[in-house]
């Protein structure tokens, strides 16, 4: 049940992060939401890893770990096609 949560935190994540960090990606909206759920997959393990929070169910914390994880993946993204 824990990475299903984190794959739906992704898709939200996906799309906020696009939305925080607006502007030309390549791939556009899917690649988005395809790195926010690797992105929410990455924050949960992160976040487990340093102690900041675990997979227990959808909470506001759980879901800013998936943010913060699609946010970097986005980013990493951009810097290696851009």
């Amino acid at each position: 049940m824990g990475i299903l949560t984190w794959i739906i935190f992704g898709l939200i994540a996906g799309s906020l992060a696009k939305w925080i960090m607006p502007g030309k990606d390549p791939g556009g909206w899917i690649v988005s939401i395809i790195l926010g759920i690797a992105g929410g997959v990455l924050g949960g393990y992160l976040g487990t890893f340093f102690g900041l929070g675990n997979v227990t169910g959808f909470n506001i914390g759980s879901l800013l770990l998936a943010i913060v994880g699609a946010l970097i993946l986005l980013f990493i993204y951009r810097k290696i096609k851009g």
